[in-house]
């Protein structure tokens, strides 16, 4: 992950987010928290790697976010199931709880994010 201008952090470019999938990002330094990203088309949805239900990493593989029809996003601990384009808990025991979005603009081919995010 590189530093882009405006205090934005850039995960990667937009085509090394395969359609329709998901794809992981450690902690920024000094953070405690990785990212994942899911694109839909030109579309990119930025979260906080983190159960709401018990803070834990949603996948049990690298990149494994979807569900295997990949219409949701999964949570690997206890099975909840977030809308990709919202975040919000459909099923499971964080039920009406959201994932923590982050703010994503692609600018140039690139997948920005706040600098500041995950921290």
């Amino acid at each position: 992950m590189a530093e882009s201008e405006a205090g934005r952090r850039v995960l990667c470019r937009l085509e090394e987010i395969p359609d329709n999938a998901a794809r992981g990002f450690p902690a920024a330094p000094g953070g405690f928290t990785g990212l994942f990203a899911v694109r839909r088309g030109e579309q990119v949805y930025v979260y906080v790697n983190s159960c709401p239900h018990i803070g834990l990493p949603l996948e049990p593989l690298p990149d494994r976010f979807l569900d295997t029809r990949r219409q949701v996003i999964i949570c690997s601990a206890h099975g909840a199931r977030f809308r990709i384009e919202d975040g919000m808990c459909v099923t499971g025991p964080c039920i009406g709880e959201a994932l923590e979005a982050v703010p994503v603009e692609i600018v140039d081919g690139e997948v920005t994010v706040p600098a500041d995010a995950g921290l």
